[in-house]
């Protein structure tokens, strides 16, 4: 086991020292010529340099500077050279749109930004008058004929070394490197100063302020959850504890790392020693599997939805020997994963046929992951039952597990050597699950959050007498397993008074190759109904409907589509009671979306913002 860290300040001293890999992260690009690699103490003085030159631009400890970028490996650089500084890192998701960054820097007191490029940059120049706080722009990819801001400081010579914290009157916009070049002019200058920054890094108090994550939200603005170093290691020390990764691991990773689910991962990876490979773009994840072959990988339940449903469509085309031929050896490969999940042996006859079928068709299905990938991790999300085993079939063992960003975030995990598809596992080690009366699930535990930030009403809602209110409405198993069944603020309460939990119903809808999304709607409304939107690529396949964003609504009004959308509904509410079937839906001509709002940066639908949208097509549904 890796020695044990206290701040988040160690890990790059950490993974330094410990594993002194030639490639310790890298990031994929469409020319191979491109890709950028650093070693682990290329990473490690990147880090420092930087670090080392936000103090000479006045950055101090408990300041807050926040990332607008993509993940990339400036990304963590960035992270680490403000948190062994004792600054607070404020993540910003670079889909966010103007207002709402400014939102968050102004909130945050942000006294640095650093952006991924010219279009991100761009976002926090046009806020930046009415930021007093905000003094310095750092841009990644700097566009070399970028002007400068209008009141921009003295040069690099005339900076002082630490100067006094930044305000509207000092401000500066400079590049990344720029950046770092100063702080290593300081190293070189400066007697002593490499070890006064470890010394430095080595006193930040556990129970300092790490980071302010603000929260996607699907309800009301978005609130700025404190996290400080302590939470975030009892987090990293306890995933270690449940999921096995080592130095020997390829991670390939392409979730924001504003999201707090995967920069706990990457953290754990680098406490691990793990390689980090950052794809290109959510767009480039199937090239740049077979780039890197990772042996682990983590996502949201989207992206393997995704993978499950295309995987099955392209099957679906095939000719009648092939789809059999599928079908026999993924039956074969569920039997031996299930036997093996219940520890027993599976029969003799599956044990015959599972070298054969895994030659034959298993083993090019998990070609589309590189080949050589040893388990997944699902989070953000439940996952679906039937992919989480579509997955477990094909050889392919899938770690899901559930938190929040409150809890920094990972409450639960499925032990990989006893999972049960349905669950999110059971509690990490230090955290406390329990369930209200009311069907909440309540957490206890050193990695609940120290509170929202500017908002000591809100937390005091949220967390009583030390438990964390999760807002999640699920059950507990005699051997501690959790099912999530559903939000609490999302339960569905209709005119006759009745109950409906819309997730599991919504779940099933999407379980259809040719439905994307589904809302369930009902709220005080005298029945359930629903708003779908299709799957405009699975529908071209099957029904030959013309692609294209331009004829989607023509796909959405076509009675052959509305034909087989009703048949999904009909299959769905056959296994329902009366109050919780659709009684109408409504096929919708366009995607929902992050820049529409209908979507949060991690993919969660946005209800409030769906009604509104589409809310024409609502009052339609119940004047019929």
């Amino acid at each position: 086991m890796a020695e044990e860290i206290r701040t988040l300040a160690d890990l790059p001293f950490h993974v330094s020292g410990r594993y002194p890999k030639s490639v310790l992260i890298r990031r994929c690009r469409a020319e191979a010529a491109d890709v950028t690699e650093l070693s682990s103490r290329e990473f490690f003085e990147q880090v420092r340099d930087l670090s080392l030159g936000l103090g000479a631009l006045g950055v101090e400890a408990g300041d807050r500077v926040a990332i607008l970028s993509e993940s990339r490996p400036e990304w963590l650089i960035a992270d680490y050279a403000a948190l062994t500084r004792g600054a607070v890192t404020v993540p910003i998701y670079p889909t966010l749109p103007e207002a709402q960054v400014r939102y968050i820097l102004a909130d945050s007191g942000a006294c640095a930004v650093v952006a991924s490029d010219e279009s991100q940059a761009a976002k926090v120049r046009a806020v930046w008058p009415e930021l007093p706080e905000l003094a310095v722009l750092i841009v990644v990819d700097r566009a070399p004929d970028a002007a400068p801001s209008a009141d921009a400081a003295p040069s690099a010579n005339a900076a002082p070394a630490d100067a006094a914290a930044p305000t509207a009157a000092r401000r500066e916009e400079l590049g990344l490197v720029d950046a770092a070049a100063r702080g290593h002019r300081r190293l070189m200058d400066e007697e002593g100063l490499g070890r006064m920054y470890k010394e430095a890094a080595a006193a930040i108090p556990a129970d300092r302020l790490a980071t302010i994550i603000y929260t996607s939200g699907t309800t009301g603005e978005p609130k700025g959850v404190m996290l400080s170093h302590g939470n975030i290691v009892s987090n990293i020390l306890a995933s270690d504890s449940v999921i096995s990764v080592t130095d020997d691991d390829d991670a390939l990773s392409f979730l924001p790392l504003s999201h707090a689910f995967e920069r706990m991962v990457c953290c754990l990876y680098l406490y691990k020693g793990v390689t980090i490979s950052f794809a290109e773009s959510l767009d480039t994840i199937a090239r740049d599997l077979q780039g890197v072959r990772p042996t682990t990988l983590t996502g949201v339940p989207r992206v393997y939805e995704k993978l499950h449903a295309r995987i099955h469509d392209a099957v679906a085309q095939a000719p009648a020997v092939r789809r059999a031929l599928f079908h026999w050896a993924l039956g074969v490969g569920g039997a031996a994963s299930r036997a093996a999940r219940a520890g027993r042996r599976a029969p003799l006859t599956t044990r015959l046929q599972l070298a054969p079928a895994t030659r034959l068709v298993l083993s090019k299905v998990r070609e589309r992951l590189g080949g050589r990938v040893r388990f997944v991790v699902s989070g953000s999300a439940p996952l679906d039952v039937p992919v989480a085993e579509f997955l477990f079939a094909i050889g392919v063992p899938v770690v899901e597990g559930y938190g929040l960003t409150e809890t920094a975030p990972v409450l639960t995990v499925n032990p990989l050597e006893a999972p049960r598809p349905g669950s999110v596992g059971v509690a990490v080690p230090g955290v406390e699950i329990r369930i209200a009366a009311d069907g909440e699930i309540l957490a206890r535990g050193p990695n609940v959050m120290q509170g929202y930030y500017h908002k000591p009403e809100a937390t005091a809602e949220v967390i009583v007498d030390g438990w964390f209110h999760t807002g999640d409405i699920g059950r507990l198993d005699d051997d501690g397993y959790l099912t999530i069944t559903d939000r609490k603020k999302e339960i569905i309460v209709t005119a006759g008074g009745k109950n409906v939990a819309p997730t599991p119903i919504e779940a099933e809808l999407k379980r259809s190759p040719i439905v994307a999304e589904a809302v369930l709607i009902g709220n005080r409304r005298p029945c359930i109904t629903a708003l779908l939107v299709p799957d405009f690529d699975a529908l071209a396949h099957e029904l030959g409907t013309p692609a294209g964003a331009e004829a989607r609504e023509e796909v959405a009004g076509r009675s052959d589509v509305k034909e087989r959308l009703e048949a999904v509904v009909a299959a769905v509410n056959a296994d329902l009671p009366r109050h919780e079937q659709i009684k109408e839906f409504a096929a919708l001509p366009a995607e929902f979306g992050i820049a529409t709002g209908e979507l949060t940066p991690t993919l969660k639908v946005k209800r409030r913002v769906v009604e509104e949208r589409w809310g024409d097509q609502i009052e339609a549904l119940y004047a019929q």
